[in-house]
Parts: structure tokens; C-alpha cells; sequence
């Protein structure tokens, strides 16, 4: 009799055994949050990829609006006038020069602490609180890049065009070298906005998952 209970409060202690061991222990951990699973890896490569472009576009946006200088003559009103164009003559260029060296040394940043997790396999997002900063970071700098890139866009638009009701001409016509260095830089410009919009999205997708 006293074997017989023995025996039925042993068979409980296993059973309970196996249900927390097959319930909640093993139950609660998914596919997708182990480390050096093929899904954050994947993501993890991604957030990489996308802060080497955004530093690349961003150096070249910056180099092509630095070395954006030019002299030349120009025809007002029959006369023959030099001129000389330089970046730094407008405050709108001088604007996009410095947001994008910030962005470039915001994603250099970022670039060198992700890849530095990804060596030692650890999450390039180790928590929420660092995914909200990288993201309000990414939201900034996106929407700096636009108001840089729409305010150079102006000016440059006015080169081309010339000014209306006046004898004031296309400039672009004879400082060709100039507006082509300021329209490459423009475009990269919007290029970065573009990469850093994605990376804020891809934070979003993060902080919606964890």
C-alpha cells in the first residue's frame, strides 16, 4: 500500500516535470530570437548594408559640393564679364555641405557599432531604447537632408533658368562644371534621404516584432 502511493506521487513528480519542460521553457522561445538565427542575421546584414550606402552617398554628395568651383565669362548686355562661382557663395550649399558631413559621421558612427556587434554575434538593436535613438537619429537626419537638398535645389534651378524680365542670363551656360557638380551633389543628396527613410522604417519593423 504504502509502495503503491510511492509510486503515484513519483509518477506525478515526472509528469510535472515533462509539462513544465514541454510547456513553457521550450514553448516560449521562437525560431526567429535565437542566437545567430539565419532571420536576424538577415537583418542584421541589412541595417549593415544600409549605413555603408547612407555614408557612401553622403561622402559623395559632400565632394562633389566642395569641389564645385568655376570662372568664366558671361555676355550682359554685350559686355563680356567674368565670373567666378565657389559653393561656398551660397548659404544654401554651405547648408547641404554640413548636414551631409553630419550624416556621413552619424552613419560612420553607426556603421562601426553594428559591425563591431556583428563580429562578436550579438544583436546589432540590443534592446528598445536603442532602437528608439537610431531611429529618432534617422528621422533627423532624413528630414535635414530634404530641407538641404530642396533649398540647393532652388538656387541651382535659378542658375539654369536665369532670371525673368532682366538681361541677367543662364549661368549654368558658361560655368557648365559648376551646375553639373552641384546637380550630382543635390541628387546623392535626396539618395541618402531616401537610404536613412528606409533605415527608420527598418527600425520601425524591429520595434514592432520586439
Amino acid at each position: 500500500m504504502v509502495s503503491d502511493r510511492k509510486a503515484s506521487e513519483e509518477a506525478k513528480v515526472a509528469a510535472a516535470e515533462n509539462s513544465t519542460m514541454s510547456g513553457p521553457l521550450v514553448g516560449t522561445t521562437r525560431p526567429s530570437e535565437t542566437k545567430g538565427s539565419p532571420v536576424r542575421r538577415k537583418s542584421d546584414l541589412a541595417h549593415l548594408v544600409l549605413r555603408l550606402l547612407c555614408m557612401a552617398t553622403s561622402v559623395i554628395a559632400l565632394s562633389f559640393m566642395v569641389t564645385a568651383r568655376e570662372a568664366s565669362t558671361v555676355s550682359i548686355y554685350g559686355f563680356q564679364l567674368p565670373v567666378y562661382s565657389k559653393w561656398s557663395y551660397s548659404r544654401s550649399f554651405e547648408y547641404l555641405v554640413g548636414v551631409s558631413a553630419a550624416v556621413a559621421a552619424h552613419s560612420l558612427l553607426q556603421l562601426l557599432i553594428s559591425g563591431s556587434r556583428l563580429l562578436r554575434k550579438s544583436p546589432v538593436i540590443p534592446s528598445r531604447n536603442h532602437a528608439w535613438l537610431i531611429f529618432a537619429g534617422d528621422q533627423v537626419f532624413a528630414y535635414a537632408l530634404m530641407s538641404a537638398g530642396s533649398a540647393a535645389s532652388g538656387v541651382t534651378n535659378l542658375n539654369r533658368t536665369g532670371i525673368r524680365h532682366t538681361a541677367l542670363p543662364n549661368f549654368c551656360k558658361p560655368l557648365q562644371s559648376f551646375c553639373d557638380h552641384v546637380a550630382i551633389s543635390i541628387a546623392f543628396t535626396f539618395f541618402s534621404c531616401i537610404l536613412l527613410a528606409t533605415s527608420a522604417v527598418q527600425d520601425v519593423i524591429w520595434l514592432s516584432k520586439n
